[in-house]
C-alpha cells in the first residue's frame, strides 16, 4: 500500500468514530477541549489497537489462502464500505435521552471499540497484503485522535448531519482501497 492509500484508510477508519463523536457532543452540555482531547485519545488508542488484533488473526489464516489474499482484502474492504454506506444512509433511532453529562471512561471505551469493529476486520483483510501494519495502525490512530476530538467539539454546532455524510464518505473510500488493493495485484 502506497501511503496515500494508508493515510485514506486511516481517515475511512475514523469516520464511524467522527460520526459518534459528533453524537456524543452534540449530546454534551459545553463540551470542553479537555474533554475533546480524552475522547479522541480513548478512541484512537482502540482504533490503533484493533487492526493490528486483526492482522494478527489474518496473519495466522494467510497461509492458508494465500494465492487468493488480494480478493480476500478487497471483499472484506467492499463489504465494510458497503455496511458503512447503509449505516450512514439510513435514518438514525438517535442517542438516549439524557445523555448531557461528562462522559465516563467505560461509556467512551465501548463507544470506541463499537466503532473500531471495522478496523479489525480492515487488520484481517491486510494480513494478505505487503503492509507495515505498526504504521498502518499508528495512521489509523492518529486520524481517529484528531477526528473524534473534532467530532466533539463540532458535535453541538453540527449535529447528525454531517456525522451520517461522513460515514458514507468512508464507506465510499474503503471501496476505493480495496479496489486499489485488488487493482495493483492484479495488475502486477
Amino acid at each position: 500500500m502506497n501511503p496515500v492509500s494508508v493515510l485514506l484508510l486511516g481517515f475511512a477508519m475514523s469516520t464511524d468514530a467522527f460520526a459518534a463523536a459528533i453524537g456524543k457532543g452534540a449530546g454534551m452540555a459545553r463540551p470542553r477541549l479537555a474533554q475533546a482531547l480524552r475522547a479522541g485519545v480513548i478512541f484512537g488508542t482502540i482504533e490503533a489497537i484493533t487492526p493490528v488484533v486483526g492482522w494478527l488473526l489474518g496473519k495466522g489464516a494467510s497461509r492458508y489462502i494465500e494465492a487468493w489474499d488480494h480478493w480476500v482484502a478487497f471483499v472484506l474492504l467492499l463489504g465494510l464500505g458497503l455496511h458503512m454506506v447503509w449505516n450512514g444512509s439510513k435514518p438514525d433511532a438517535g442517542e438516549p435521552a439524557g445523555e448531557t453529562g461528562k462522559q465516563g471512561f467505560v461509556g467512551l471505551a465501548l463507544t470506541g471499540l463499537s466503532t473500531s469493529i471495522d478496523a479489525l476486520a480492515v487488520g484481517v483483510g491486510l494480513a494478505f497484503v505487503d503492509v507495515r501494519i505498526a504504521a498502518v495502525a499508528a495512521v489509523i490512530g492518529l486520524c481517529t485522535f484528531g477526528m473524534v476530538t473534532l467530532g466533539i467539539m463540532l458535535g453541538r454546532v453540527l449535529g447528525d448531519v454531517v456525522g451520517r455524510r461522513a460515514e458514507v464518505l468512508g464507506g465510499v473510500v474503503l471501496i476505493g482501497v480495496g479496489a486499489v488493493i485488488l487493482y495493483e495485484h492484479l495488475a502486477a
